[in-house]
């Protein structure tokens, strides 16, 4: 028992076992928490990690007009930076199993249609307040408002009302929904005070750190939270993150050693970088997708043959290849691949065909006027070269593509969602509902190819009510065959999550669930 936990505590010391499971082992086998908690620290010791310190990100995805306010966050640094000083109910794990956060229990009727949460005891906001049932039914509320525009609209607009009673809150659905725990997972669902009713951009949570600087597209720093609740995280004394949205000085900050970790590595530069001994790269595959989005109800784009002109006009494994240097797959025009449970492998794969794309092309009576597509490195790395990529192998079919290459700064507020034809980028999401419903549901919020497909809608909100789980993965094939042929959704590549660190990290742990160990590194990690 005592070598099992010996190893075990050594794995965990080096991030390869979360402390959570490291407790739950010992547990097991009878060990009380005291003495477990001791064998871990002195595990810790011997791979010579402290507490304390500073850690700091170069990361790119930050602009000049982010908000604290977890409703709008919709790149990498406002996750990062929501996520210091905030949380969710729960959390999706590395094994994709949902764990406890704000929530310390969660249970529901047979029938999935009532969920009830109990309230985590003994925790407060970093302005002193204790976390309250209420607490938690205000941020619900807020998000299922329209004019929050959240991006979690999508997710939280099957509740049909929410109760209090004492510690516990129930989530009551319009219809049943098995997968509604992992919803409440949602990055934008982090808990605030009365909601963030009275201020959503406070910055107040229950998060490891409390915010200290907060200069949106150029510097944010935080401190320890001294009341934090949880020693699984904010190891550090201080974190700080750097906007650094260009990839060249990205590596060169962590070469330097002015950041300790960043983002979004070029793949281009992965086996430059393999060679030096102060640099490791962190790759993980997932759920992430580097996708082009079309206006469904804009024109060219309304004409579902100008759509299909455009998917068959796309060399998905070229881009693999020459983007993504191989670290990732060939995408299908769904946002599901073989990460997600349920998930239908038999979907026949789209490839590059220019007699086809020539083919529909020819059907929409386009009048070869020039289609512009938007892009910028902001919305992946290499997303500009993708587009050229993406217009030459048009140009081949006889489709006229024109690349516009927008400023990094802004691209997410006045390019994403506003433009008809861009380049953009989605991490994943744990399960298929919660994807479907972020951003294909046609009252989605973040619905950002204008997809209103009434068939597809009743699809997602049946499959959410069924049980039989072979049913059930029907449906969500079916409605991966509606998105791949009428959508306008072109996704030529599944990227696996691409990191680096340098020689001060301990504690890194690979999570499928999204880049910067799903926006978690910096309170995850101590420095060694």
């Amino acid at each position: 028992m005592n070598d099992e936990l010996k190893y075990l505590a050594g794995r965990a010391a080096q991030g390869r076992v979360s402390r959570r499971a490291f407790m739950g082992r010992a547990a097991a086998l009878g060990v009380g928490a005291g003495m477990a908690s001791n064998m871990l620290a002195s595990a810790v010791s011997a791979q010579g990690a402290v507490k304390g310190g500073m850690l700091r990100a170069g990361l790119q995805g930050g602009e000049s007009t982010n908000t604290l306010d977890p409703a709008l966050a919709a790149s990498e640094v406002p996750a990062e930076v929501n996520y210091a000083w905030g949380e969710p109910l729960v959390e999706v794990g590395i094994d994709g199993s949902i764990e406890p956060r704000l929530a310390s229990d969660i249970s529901s009727s047979p029938d999935a249609k009532s969920w009830s949460f109990k309230v985590r005891s003994g925790v407060t906001f970093s302005n002193g307040k204790s976390l309250t049932a209420d607490d938690i039914k205000a941020t619900i509320e807020r998000h299922t408002d329209e004019n929050s525009q959240s991006g979690a609209l999508g997710i939280v607009q099957g509740i049909e009302s929410i109760d209090v009673s004492g510690d516990m809150v129930t989530l009551n659905l319009h219809t049943p929904n098995a997968d509604l725990p992992y919803l409440m997972a949602d990055y934008h669902l982090l808990i605030q005070p009365n909601g963030g009713k009275d201020d959503p951009t406070a910055g107040i949570g229950t998060g490891p750190y409390t915010v200290e600087i907060n200069e949106p597209g150029v510097r944010h720093a935080f401190k320890k939270n001294p009341n934090y609740w949880d020693s699984d995280y904010g190891h550090a004394d201080e974190v700080e993150i750097l906007v650094i949205n260009d990839n060249t000085a990205r590596i060169a900050a962590l070469q330097s050693g002015q950041v300790d970790m960043i983002n979004r590595v070029d793949p281009k530069v992965v086996n430059l970088l393999r060679r030096d001994a102060n640099v490791q790269i962190k790759n993980v595959a997932g759920r992430g997708h580097y996708v082009f989005i079309m206006h469904c109800n804009a024109e060219p784009f309304a004409n579902n043959d100008m759509r299909m002109a455009l998917k068959y006009a796309i060399n998905r494994q070229e881009m693999v290849d020459k983007i993504l240097g191989g670290l990732g797959t060939a995408g299908n025009d769904f946002p599901i691949n073989a990460a997600y449970p349920l998930f239908d492998a038999g979907i026949e794969q789209r490839e590059y065909d220019p007699d086809k794309a020539a083919f529909h092309y020819k059907a929409s009576g386009h009048d070869g006027s020039p289609i512009i597509l938007r892009a910028a490195n902001a919305a992946f790395p290499g997303a500009v070269e993708a587009a050229q990529l993406f217009q030459q192998s048009a140009a081949a079919a006889g489709i006229p593509l024109e690349l516009k290459r927008e400023p990094d700064d802004g691209y997410w507020d006045n390019v994403w969602n506003v433009e008809p034809f861009c380049a953009s980028y989605w991490s994943g999401r744990p399960v298929q509902d919660q994807m479907y419903s972020t951003a294909y549901l046609s009252t989605a919020d973040w619905n950002d190819t204008k997809f209103y497909n009434e068939k597809f809608d009743n699809l997602l909100l049946a499959a959410r009510a069924e049980l039989n789980q072979t049913v059930r993965k029907q449906m969500y094939s079916d409605m991966a065959h509606i998105l791949r042929d009428e959508g306008g959704l072109i996704l030529p590549m599944f990227n696996d999550f691409v990191d680096a660190i340098g020689p001060r990290v301990a504690g890194w742990t690979d999570n499928p669930n999204g880049e910067m160990m799903s926006s978690r590194a910096l309170y995850s990690c101590w420095v060694a």
